[in-house]
């Protein structure tokens, strides 16, 4: 396994990073087995874990402290927060009241006394920049945290970060976790540029767009294409199916799986530190791994272009972030006083 530099910490990471999304009661919740997972992992030279205090509502970090128990000091061990966890309006977000009660509980479940790079899991808007960098440079400064990181957050708020690090004397992100596959291209444009121009380490999720790039989900041939709810909307985007399609026979044609051309493709580009892998199962790890050391010919790369654009995406990922004013069609009106009259 070759290691890559996160940004300019000097931390030494692996290419693929394993997620632990899927441990706990949301997918696998056998706990003996998702260690086993993680130990094979590990014994494959990947040394990145990534979870969250939100995953299963924690279970997924008490299962990776049980995996890490002699083995702490050889993982980058990276988890999250901000996300709800629980009711109530102040258990989330990215206020310093919350920070330093998230901390403290992931720390607790994680069974350490550090964590290595801890990330603001998703943007909150209605918070100051200046307000979440003071109370995660406290965290770093009274050793608990190694480094900070942000997690879908728009180019122009990883900007905002490094001016307010800078002006006011806070810690600097170190490292951003945006989406990146195939199918969604679209932090090419401007996310990609701005953490290779600041040193920052990039860790991607989804490259697989959940489960769009195995090749398993083929026009009319799944049950998923048909399930109803907003998760599997995505699935049905026929602009991402049509994709499918096309890039299954290019990658039979290089001899490689369709699962490990998209994994060589994010890992390819030279802003992405490393990929973040979530199996559910052993044989998905395994097949995985297997692909770990194949390199991407600068002729598919051509031919993946001119299938997926650059810096475009087809159809939208369901765990991408969009800002309120996209979603909420109040924020994108003028108040009525501010109208013209007609």
């Amino acid at each position: 396994m070759h290691y890559r530099t996160l940004g300019r910490t000097g931390i030494q990471v692996s290419p693929y990073a394993l997620g632990t999304m899927n441990f706990g009661k949301i997918a696998n919740a056998d706990h003996d087995d998702a260690i086993r997972i993680i130990h094979r992992a590990l014994d494959a030279g990947i040394n990145l874990i990534d979870t969250a205090d939100v995953y299963s509502l924690g279970e997924s970090e008490e299962i990776v402290a049980k995996a890490l128990k002699g083995r702490r000091d050889d993982v980058v061990l990276a988890t999250k927060f901000s996300n709800p966890m629980g009711e109530g309006p102040n258990r989330r977000g990215a206020s310093r009241r919350w920070i330093m009660k998230a901390v403290e509980g992931s720390l607790r479940r994680l069974q350490t006394d550090y964590i290595d790079l801890y990330q603001y899991h998703r943007p909150d808007v209605e918070t100051d920049m200046a307000e979440t960098l003071s109370a995660l440079s406290d965290l770093v400064r009274s050793g608990k945290v190694r480094a900070i990181g942000t997690s879908k957050q728009p180019a122009t708020d990883i900007v905002e970060a490094h001016w307010t690090a800078e002006r006011r004397g806070f810690e600097r992100i170190r490292c951003e976790q945006p989406p990146y596959s195939i199918l969604n291209r679209v932090i090419e444009r401007d996310v990609l540029p701005v953490t290779q121009r600041y040193g920052m380490g990039t860790i991607v999720f989804s490259p697989l767009a959940q489960g769009m790039l195995t090749g398993r989900l083929r026009k009319g041939q799944h049950s998923e294409l048909t399930r109803s709810g907003p998760f599997f909307e995505h699935f049905r985007d026929e602009r991402r199916l049509d994709a499918v399609e096309q890039l299954i026979p290019l990658a039979e044609k290089a001899g490689m799986s369709l699962t490990h051309m998209a994994m060589a493709f994010v890992i390819a580009h030279p802003g992405v530190t490393s990929a973040i892998i979530g199996p559910r199962t052993m044989e998905q790890l395994d097949d995985l791994l297997a692909g770990a050391d194949i390199a991407i010919s600068d002729e598919i790369l051509d031919r993946i272009d001119e299938i997926a654009p650059p810096g475009t995406d087809i159809g939208q990922l369901q765990m991408a972030w969009n800002p309120p004013a996209v979603t909420t069609p109040a924020l994108r009106r003028r108040p009525d006083t501010e109208r013209p009259a007609v």
